[in-house]
C-alpha cells in the first residue's frame, strides 16, 4: 500500500488537472461532450487505482484532509461574489428554478421508492437511493444513513448510502455535457447579446486571464479564510437546533454577508477578479481530489436492485433535465446551461454543477444568469428544501 501524504496528495491533484485538460484537448468526443476537465481526470485515476487493485491487489491512499477546506473556500468565494443587487435581477429565474428543483427532489424519492418497492426491498432502501445520496450527495447520506441503522434498524446503511453518492457524483458528471449538447440543437447560440456591459460570473469563464496584484490576492485569501472560521462557527452554534444547516451554507452566508456588509458600510469593495482565481483554483483541485480518491470498489458493495436503481435515477435525471428544467426555464441557451448544472447537482454536488456548466459555456458562450442562480439553489435551498421532504417521506406508513 502507497501512502501519500499532504505533499504528495497535492501534487496527485495538480498532476490530475493537467493530465485531464490534456484528453479533453486531444479528444474530440470529450469536448463535444463537455466533459468537465476535473471528471475526465480523476474519473480516469479512480478507474487506474481500480485495476491496481483488483489486478495486484496494489492500493494508493491520498491525505484527504485538503477536501473539506478546499469546498469550503469555494463554497466562500460564491458568498463572496453574491453581490445582492446583482441578484435582484435573477429574482424571478432563482424562484422558479427552485420550484423546478424541488419538483427535482420529490421525483427522485417517489423514483427510488416505486424501484424499490417493486423489486421487494425496503422502501428505505429506496429512499437512500433518492434525494438523500442523488441531491444531498456524502454528507446527506452519511448523516441520514446513520438514522435509518440506528431508527430503523437498516443493514450495511451507511455502506451503501456512500456508494450511492459515489454512483451518483461519478455520474452528475457525465451526462451534463451530453445533455447540454442534445438541448443546444434546439435554441441560438448566445452572440452579442451576451457580452453586454453586465460583468460575467466569477466562475463563468475558468481559464480566462485574469491580472491579480499580490495584495488583491491576500485581501481575497483573508476573505476567504474570515468566511471559513465565521461560518464553521456558526455551524457549530446551530448544531443540534432547528435551524442547523450544513458547514458549506453557512460558510456561503458569511460570504454572502461580508461582501454586501463591507460593500453597505463603504469600508471595503470586494475584487471579483481576485474570488475568480481562488474560487476556480479551490473548485478544480476538490473536484480533482474528490474523484481521484473514489473507492470504485465499493460499488460492488451495492446489490443488483440498488444498482438498478440508482441506473434508473441517471435516466430520470437526464429526462427531468430535458423535458423539465429546460422546458420550464425557458426553451433558451440560458436553459440549456441551468440544465446541464441541475445535472451536476441533481445527482452530485453543486461543485459539478458549476464544472458542468463551466464545460459547456468554454465551448458555447457565457450564461451570466445560470452562474448567478445555480449556485445558491444547488449550495443553499436545496438543502433545506430537501431536509424537509426526507422528512416528510419518513411520515409515509411505507416503512413497517
Amino acid at each position: 500500500m502507497l501512502q501519500l501524504d499532504f505533499y504528495g496528495t497535492l501534487v496527485a491533484a495538480s498532476l490530475v488537472l493537467l493530465f485531464g485538460r490534456k484528453i479533453v484537448e486531444w479528444s474530440a468526443p470529450l469536448r463535444n461532450y463537455s466533459i468537465p476537465e476535473p471528471v475526465v481526470g480523476g474519473l480516469l485515476v479512480a478507474v487506474l487505482l481500480l485495476l491496481g487493485r483488483m489486478s495486484f491487489g496494489a492500493e494508493v491512499k491520498f491525505d484527504t484532509g485538503m477536501q473539506t477546506p478546499l469546498m469550503l473556500a469555494f463554497f466562500a468565494s460564491i458568498g463572496l461574489n453574491a453581490d445582492l443587487a446583482s441578484l435582484k435581477k435573477g429574482g424571478r429565474t432563482l424562484v422558479i428554478f427552485t420550484g423546478v428543483v424541488v419538483s427535482m427532489l420529490v421525483m427522485q424519492n417517489i423514483v427510488g421508492i416505486a424501484a424499490a418497492s417493486a423489486m421487494g426491498i425496503s422502501p428505505l432502501l429506496g429512499l437512500l437511493g433518492g434525494s438523500i445520496t442523488m441531491s444531498g450527495g456524502h454528507g446527506t447520506g452519511a448523516a441520514w444513513s446513520t438514522v435509518f441503522g440506528e431508527k430503523y434498524g437498516l443493514a450495511s446503511a451507511t455502506e451503501v448510502a456512500m456508494a450511492c453518492a459515489t454512483f451518483g457524483l461519478v455520474m452528475g458528471g457525465l451526462i451534463g455535457g451530453p445533455v447540454a449538447r442534445y438541448l443546444v440543437k434546439k435554441v441560438t447560440i448566445p452572440g452579442s447579446e451576451h457580452n453586454s456591459d453586465d460583468t460575467p460570473t466569477t466562475f463563468e469563464q475558468p481559464h480566462a486571464v485574469r491580472l491579480i496584484t499580490p495584495q488583491v490576492f491576500i485581501e481575497t485569501l483573508a476573505l476567504i479564510a474570515i468566511s471559513l472560521m465565521a461560518g464553521s462557527a456558526l455551524a457549530t452554534v446551530l448544531k443540534g437546533t432547528a435551524f442547523e444547516l450544513p458547514g458549506f451554507v453557512c460558510v456561503l452566508f458569511i460570504g454572502v454577508v461580508l461582501r454586501n456588509g463591507l460593500s453597505a458600510l463603504g469600508l471595503y469593495q470586494v475584487f471579483d477578479r481576485g474570488v475568480s482565481v481562488l474560487g476556480n483554483v479551490s473548485l478544480s483541485l476538490f473536484l480533482a481530489m474528490a474523484l481521484m480518491t473514489l473507492r470504485l470498489w465499493e460499488l460492488g458493495s451495492l446489490a443488483l436492485p440498488m444498482l438498478g436503481i440508482l441506473a434508473l435515477q441517471a435516466s430520470v435525471m437526464a429526462f427531468f433535465a430535458i423535458f423539465v428544467t429546460f422546458r420550464v426555464m425557458g426553451k433558451n441557451y440560458d436553459a440549456v446551461v441551468l440544465a446541464a448544472g441541475n445535472c451536476g447537482f441533481g445527482l452530485g454536488a453543486t461543485p459539478t454543477a458549476i464544472a458542468n456548466m463551466q464545460a459547456v459555456t468554454e465551448r458555447f458562450g457565457p450564461s451570466h444568469i445560470a452562474f448567478l442562480v445555480v449556485p445558491m439553489v444547488g449550495a443553499f435551498f436545496i438543502d433545506i428544501a430537501n431536509a424537509i421532504l426526507i422528512k416528510l417521506f419518513l411520515l409515509l406508513p411505507i416503512y413497517g
